[in-house]
This record gives structure tokens, C-alpha cells and sequence, in this order.
């Protein structure tokens, strides 16, 4: 989800985009090196960045300063890695805050460290973690790209938490009235995600040669190799 531009403090924003910053550079420079040693890797790139821009477009008013959509990382993140989404979330990101007025420049180290660090991850080791208790493959992209969105939007709420804790509750009140607010529209987008990913991933391996384990092969659906 996406935090508006000119929402955070200037303090949060800054810590934000200094937290955010060492994870894009080295994302970056992995995705430079992957595209010199496979020219084809573009072509892998480009479409989970499509997919991301496609689904963290459609945006559902949730609450002030951010708004609820699907986040389109998950599905990328297990496919190639977590690393090689961090920069296509900043890519996807500075594009919709410049050309759709989704999200903001301000706020674009916020943004990138719930959608793009913390989507990653998540989804990536979920997934890793249920193959390897042997859970079905399309159970198994559900439940990771699933939590990928829902841990997307709770990191946004924490954020927004610690920018605006409640007068009362202090950041633990304030994060459960985000929390709760969000809920009520993510609690079903995350559900919905998981349901496409697993019709996309389907789609994907049905249409063209390209599948979790040739990836595999190619060195791409690595973490930090």
C-alpha cells in the first residue's frame, strides 16, 4: 500500500528511505549483473513488473494517507528471488507517484520497505518454507503471496503508527486503529491475490517453458548468490 505524498514527518521519511536504501542498492546492483550474464532475464523482469504495476494499481480508499490494492510483489519475489523485486518495487513506486499521484516521492522509503523489501522477503521464504514441509505447490503460492500482501499492510500500519501514535493508546493504540481500518479491505484483497498468483503462475508455466525449477536451474530464484 501506498503512503501519500507529504503524509510522514519529514524525520520518518528520511528514516524510511535511509533503511530502504542499502536493499535497493544491492538489489540493483544484483539485477545489473544478472542481465549481463543473461540477456533473457530482462524478459523475466519486465513481465513481474508488469504484473506488480497492473495489481498495485488498483487501489481501494482505506483510510487517510494510504489506501488499500493488491501488491503484485509475491508471486515476482518466488520466481526470481526477493532481491531482483526490491528495485522493480521502485521502479513500479516512482512511476505511479509521478504519473497516477499513487503514493509519493516523500514517502517512497516507506513505501518501498513494506512493498518491496518486506512483500519480498516474505512471500519468498513462506513459499521456500511450505515446499519444503511438502505442501502443495498451489497451496503453497495461496498462502505465501497471501501473507506477502497481508504483511504488507500491517508494516504500513506500524509505520503510520510510529509517525502518529495515539494521544491515548500511544503507537500500540494507534497501530490497532490502523490495523483495523485496513482490515477491512486487505483482510480480502490478500485472499484475492493469492488466488490470481496461482491462476498467473498456472497461466505462466502453461503458455511458455518458464517454471520455478527452470529458473532454478538458471541461477535465478537464488538469495543472495
Amino acid at each position: 500500500m501506498h503512503i501519500m505524498e507529504g503524509f510522514l514527518p519529514a524525520k520518518h521519511a528520511i528514516f524510511w528511505s535511509a533503511v530502504s536504501f542499502p536493499f535497493l542498492v544491492y538489489g540493483t546492483k544484483k539485477v545489473g549483473k544478472r542481465i549481463k550474464d543473461d540477456n533473457n532475464f530482462k524478459v523475466f523482469l519486465g513481465l513481474f513488473a508488469a504484473f506488480t504495476f497492473v495489481m498495485s494499481s488498483l487501489k481501494i480508499p482505506s483510510v487517510v494517507g494510504s489506501c488499500s490494492h493488491p501488491v503484485g510483489i509475491g508471486l515476482g519475489a518466488i520466481f526470481l528471488g526477493p532481491s531482483f523485486m526490491i528495485p522493480v518495487a521502485f521502479v513500479v513506486l516512482f512511476f505511479q507517484a509521478v504519473l497516477l499521484a499513487h503514493g509519493g516521492i516523500t514517502t517512497l522509503g516507506a513505501n518501498i520497505f513494506s512493498m518491496g523489501i518486506i512483500a519480498s522477503f516474505v512471500g519468498y521464504f513462506v513459499y521456500k518454507f511450505l515446499i519444503s514441509l511438502k505442501v502443495n505447490r498451489d497451496t503453497s503460492i495461496f498462502i505465501a503471496v497471501a501473507l506477502s500482501d497481508l504483511m504488507t499492510y500491517v508494516v504500513t500500519s506500524a509505520q503510520l503508527a510510529f509517525a502518529f501514535p495515539d494521544p491515548i493508546g500511544g503507537i500500540l493504540g494507534s497501530f490497532a486503529k490502523f490495523g483495523m481500518v485496513f482490515a477491512i479491505t486487505q483482510i480480502p484483497i490478500s485472499i484475492a491475490e493469492g488466488i490470481i498468483a496461482v491462476l498467473a503462475y498456472n497461466y505462466i508455466v502453461k503458455r511458455t517453458t518458464l517454471s520455478f525449477e527452470n529458473l532454478a536451474l538458471q541461477k535465478i530464484d537464488e538469495v543472495g548468490k
